[in-house]
């Protein structure tokens, strides 16, 4: 018979529900949260910074964490700033505005690297130290304000989702956006939209680039050269011939990359992006590629099979998502020399990486991380996969 003592007992919570505690903060958890403990429960707190002390509310309580509220600041951490943006903490944005940039970069470095190693279990020195952006401020170029009725106010509220519940921020202007988004924003104000409940993406479209209207492009102008570089360095140092540039929207990659091999062929499943990308590559003069329209994961086997696997790259950009098993498949079983992984969301990263790499299959060369979101959580990594020839196909 299993006694009670089989089993770990309970953590009696050292504090309760509403209760306003003390706290230092150690750690700046994935996603934004300053992390802190009191004995063996962790504490997460949104705009904390590490160096932190701070008193907290307690919020929620949970099996072996809680979470809360900053009420105030008893000791700024050396690492605080003052944040730009009238509506920081209140708009869902931004979560490191209250942070130096150079340390959000840092910060950014230690969370990929204990996500690489937590998930795929990957030697945390693969990941190089994020490459900065030249704009910290001021960059998007893409952004989606809705519109929403305040009734309590009587007003229509314009801005975008706060951070704490489902309603609308009413903004004036976005510190993060570029400068012609904001002149946007004042006139997108100037004539409103005629109720609540829209949706309204204000664009700056990229030079000499055709983008249908709902088709992907970087948000990020002024480090879109740094995302390019990780890409052409990595392709260059493989040495492959061939190209397939997978998820490949209106072409940017294979385009950008077409000089560094013999041929590319480009993959997307939105057909005006596909077309968009035919243009595109008349535009910037590239003759040694073709882009087809349909499922990646569909498409990916006839593909493969058209061009030798030891003098391949085949280049991921899949959505937030991360890749889906079919395509991951495949890609062990054919073997290209290389795969490129170009990846908004580390965990999902890290967790297809660890498929790949499976049996040692393949091997995680570098990461390359490059901050295309300063002041956020969000952070752009390239990852550079090699074939072990010799590993078996199958996990």
């Amino acid at each position: 018979m299993t006694s009670t003592t089989d089993y770990p007992a309970p953590i009696v919570p050292p504090f309760t529900n509403g209760e306003r505690i003390q706290l230092s903060i150690h750690d700046l958890a994935f996603g934004g949260e300053g992390v802190g403990r009191v004995g063996e429960f962790v504490v997460f707190v949104p705009y904390a910074c590490p160096g932190d002390v701070i008193e907290v509310k307690i919020t929620e309580i949970h099996k072996r964490f809680a979470r809360g509220v900053l009420t105030r600041i008893h000791t700024a951490a050396p690492e605080r700033v003052e944040p730009r943006c009238t509506y920081y903490g209140e708009c869902g944005g931004c979560q490191y505005q209250h942070i130096d940039y150079a340390a959000q970069l840092r910060w950014k470095h230690k969370q990929i690297g204990d996500l690489f190693q937590r998930v795929g279990g990957f030697d945390p020195s693969l990941v190089h130290p994020v490459a900065p952006c030249p704009e910290p401020y001021g960059y998007r170029n893409r952004i989606l304000v809705r519109s929403q009725w305040n009734r309590p106010a009587k007003k229509l509220d314009l801005g975008f989702m706060r951070q704490d519940c489902g309603l609308v921020c009413d903004v004036e202007s976005c510190a993060i956006a570029e400068p012609a988004l904001n002149e946007a924003i004042t006139e997108w104000r100037r004539n409103p939209p005629p109720k609540g409940g829209l949706k309204t993406t204000l664009r700056i479209p990229p030079e000499n680039w055709e983008v249908p209207e709902h088709s992907f492009f970087q948000n990020n102008f002024f480090a879109l050269p740094a995302l390019l570089d990780a890409t052409r360095n990595a392709l260059r140092s493989a040495g492959s011939r061939h190209l397939i540039d997978a998820y490949c929207g209106v072409g940017f990659f294979g385009i950008e990359l077409a000089a560094e091999v013999e041929s590319f062929l480009g993959v997307e499943l939105d057909a005006p992006a596909i077309r968009a990308a035919r243009k595109n590559a008349t535009t910037h003069g590239v003759t040694n590629g073709e882009f087809v329209a349909g499922d990646t994961d569909l498409l990916l086997p006839s593909l493969l099979k058209r061009l030798d696997p030891a003098l391949t790259t085949v280049l991921l950009d899949p959505p937030r998502v991360g890749c889906r098993p079919p395509s991951l498949a495949i890609l062990r079983e054919t073997g290209p020399n290389q795969i490129l992984y170009v990846s908004c969301h580390p965990a999902t990263l890290a967790r297809d990486l660890k498929i790949l790499c499976a049996d040692d299959r393949y091997r995680l060369n570098a990461v390359q991380p490059i901050d295309m979101f300063p002041q956020t959580q969000h952070v752009e990594c390239v990852a550079d996969l090699r074939l072990n020839a010799t590993a078996p196909a199958s996990a």
